[in-house]
């Protein structure tokens, strides 16, 4: 790694700071408790965050930021025409100090582009000598605590365990209960959220096994809701179609935002390793993740005192993959099909006992 090649000034006070993360939703919940902390550090300085437009519905309430920038790099902006006006753009900002937890190349040419003299940013990035300063990036450590280092060149990182937040409006409040009474769950009924899509179709444990969990929770009482984006519609229409009664269907009509504000009210997440993880985390309600292709190691895990994750660890295939794939490499695809509904279910179970929701004395039906 080199060094640094710009001194702070002592005290540094930046006047403008920009952060910069494009990469899939999930990473950018991550980034949430780097953007508070910059705040917290520098409170007088005008902060901004460039983005995704996936995004938007999270980024928009947060209470730490100024201006909002949203690039659509695979859509309307994709190509090197809309690139540049995004750094003419970014250049009318002046800014002098920008984070960049994304590690790809065109993150650390925006930020070098716009003429931002101090770009801090990961020794593994692939535009890694663009960058003013250069920070570890630490395998064995969770991503939020990664992102967090990067404040080091400015004194370090905050002590603590830090979780993301979201802000919801009254609106989202609204809109969660009006669903929920439609639906006749109320009160102190008690249900859980599953949420059983990915972009990767080898992340997806299977819909008839999802289907099988919320039977076997409704046999105890338990109904499940079905979290998602209109991408999952089909999916969780063939889970709501097997698990009948079971189940409610919530997918595709809510917003981000709407949907963490359900799962908040839920006594716990069972997802698959996605961006709906996160948002359990960021809610600090119980998450169960079924991790096949990726490992926790990864540092993408849930973290909060009563998360669990399920996965095959005896398996040599694993990881095949940082991301996950449109189909297993091996062709057998044993780390999901292999994590059979009993398994699950007994997890969940026991988790809803030791949280007082089912009686820990209640029989197995």
């Amino acid at each position: 790694m080199r060094k640094t090649q710009i001194r702070f000034p002592d005290p540094y006070v930046p006047t403008a700071i920009l952060v910069v993360q494009t990469a899939f939703l999930g990473d950018v919940i991550l980034t949430l408790p780097l953007i508070k902390a910059i705040r917290e550090r520098f409170p007088h300085a005008r902060l901004d965050f460039l983005t995704i437009p996936a995004s938007k519905n999270i980024a928009e309430t947060l209470p730490y930021i100024q201006q909002l920038w949203l690039y659509d790099k695979h859509g309307k902006e994709k190509g090197i025409v809309p690139l540049i006006r995004l750094i003419r753009r970014l250049r009318h900002g002046k800014y002098d100090l920008a984070f960049v937890p994304h590690r790809s190349l065109r993150s650390a040419l925006l930020v070098t582009a716009a003429g931002i003299r101090i770009r801090i940013g990961f020794h593994n990035s692939a535009g890694k000598y663009l960058f003013s300063h250069l920070v570890p990036y630490h395998k064995g450590m969770h991503e939020v605590e990664r992102n967090l280092q990067l404040l080091n060149p400015l004194g370090g990182a905050p002590e603590g365990k830090p979780y993301p937040e979201l802000f919801f409006t009254p609106r989202d409040h609204a809109t969660v209960s009006d669903w929920l009474r439609r639906q006749g769950i109320g009160g102190e009924q008690p249900f859980v959220t599953l949420a059983p899509g990915s972009v990767w179709a080898t992340k997806r444990w299977p819909a008839a096994y999802y289907s099988a969990l919320a039977q076997r929770l409704y046999a105890h009482g338990i109904v499940s809701i079905l979290v998602g984006g209109p991408l999952d519609q089909d999916l969780a229409d063939r889970i709501q179609h097997r698990a009948g009664p079971a189940v409610r269907n919530a997918v595709g009509q809510m917003s981000l935002r709407q949907s963490a504000l359900l799962i908040q009210q839920s006594k716990m997440l069972v997802t698959n390793d996605s961006a709906p993880l996160h948002l359990g985390v960021a809610v600090r309600i119980p998450v169960v993740a079924i991790f096949g292709p990726t490992v926790p190691a990864f540092g993408f895990y849930p973290w909060g005192p009563h998360d669990q994750v399920i996965e095959r660890k005896e398996l040599d295939c694993r990881p095949c993959g940082i991301h996950g794939g449109h189909r297993c490499p091996v062709g057998t695809h044993e780390c999901m099909l292999e994590l059979k509904p009993e398994r699950v279910f007994m997890s969940v179970l026991t988790k809803l006992k030791e949280l007082g929701v089912i009686p820990s004395h209640r029989e197995q039906p």
